[in-house]
């Protein structure tokens, strides 16, 4: 793809690519963690009609895209932003792995930037 847009969970996530031991490559079904169904509750009337897992675009195959561009907003997502940023790049932090893409752009309020100082 010639762009990939993501938002970035609170967790690090980027596409549903939870934290987990190894970077995913390809298309794959996840299961979502805890607090990707709970930031996800407020889409739906009840928490139990929210989706417990997602297929999702691997971190592999975003990283192919010619631009990469995030999106960020509020507080609760400003360690993640951090992290995706700064600190080290591994899959407990899905969105570090950006820090080795050569065109990638975030755009963030200044909330999501809070600890980018």
């Amino acid at each position: 793809p010639d762009l990939q847009l993501l938002g970035i969970g609170n967790n690090g996530h980027i596409g549903f690519n939870e934290p987990d031991d190894h970077f995913s490559k390809g298309t794959h079904c996840v299961d979502l963690t805890e607090s990707t169904i709970q930031a996800n509750s407020r889409l739906f009337d009840s928490i139990d009609d929210v989706p417990r897992q997602a297929y999702t675009m691997g971190t592999q195959t975003i990283m192919y895209a010619r631009m990469i561009l995030v999106v960020a907003n509020g507080e609760a997502k400003a360690q993640a932003v951090h992290d995706m940023c700064y600190g080290p790049v591994t899959p407990e932090c899905p969105a570090s792995i950006l820090q080795l893409h050569t065109n990638c752009v975030v755009v963030a309020d200044e909330a999501a930037l809070s600890l980018c100082k």
